[in-house]
């Protein structure tokens, strides 16, 4: 079932004979999209329900419109052609304001996937040698190792032992410290080489960068 109301479109499933709002799509004219917003959102218009039926109603600028009935502030809102939206439910009494929810919508979508794009998400990632790991694949693993560090991401090293490697670990400890000294200008050894079952694993972090680019 579709139910109507300004720029949204709310569609309910019926069960048992009752009304269960599903999700709102909200659609923006002016940027020709489509948006899906999840009902773990505000309260809007005909879903919002108070004790008593009272509320404190404010326009889109903040601006108090003082005391009044939910249908008399959702008519209100209905003959701007906009939305009213329950902004403080535990407020006593509540607050709602009367705004293009469609937009508002949009624009705390927009907001959020920018703060997303500034956030940066340290990751693990893994290089694995061998006791006795030739030079060449020494360099290779020497290489990758650079370049997620210099993506901003930290570094696990694990030696990996096999039979009788296993009582020789100085091996390993001497491969990481080669490993973490040839690295020395731009890392960390956020984490010293340690034994783990058949594993020798050492983890680096790239240095905090200074302003001007300089560590």
């Amino acid at each position: 079932m579709l139910i109507r109301s300004a720029g949204l479109i709310q569609i309910v499933f019926v069960e048992g004979g009752v009304c269960r709002p599903h999700f709102v799509l909200y659609v923006l004219k002016m940027e020709r999209e489509v948006f899906f917003i999840s009902k773990e959102t505000e309260r809007i218009n005909e879903e919002i329900r108070v004790r008593g039926g009272e509320i404190r109603v404010t326009d889109a600028e903040g601006q108090s419109l003082g005391l009044m009935q939910v249908k008399d502030a959702l008519n209100m809102a209905m003959e701007q052609h906009l939305d009213l939206v329950e902004i403080a439910p535990k407020a006593k009494p509540p607050v709602c304001r009367i705004m293009d929810y469609g937009k508002y919508r949009y624009e705390k979508q927009k907001r959020e996937k920018e703060a997303r794009k500034k956030q940066k998400v340290i990751s693990i990632k893994e290089v694995k040698l061998r006791p006795n790991i030739e030079k060449h694949d020494f360099d290779v693993k020497l290489k990758n190792a650079t370049r997620f560090l210099a993506d901003g991401d930290k570094v696990k090293v694990t030696i990996m032992f096999r039979g009788r490697e296993m009582s020789h670990p100085e091996l390993g400890k001497e491969i990481l410290g080669k490993f973490a000294e040839a690295l020395k200008d731009s890392v960390t050894v956020e984490r010293d080489a340690k034994l783990e079952g058949r594993n020798m694993i050492m983890i680096l972090a790239p240095k905090a960068q200074t302003k001007g680019g300089k560590q």
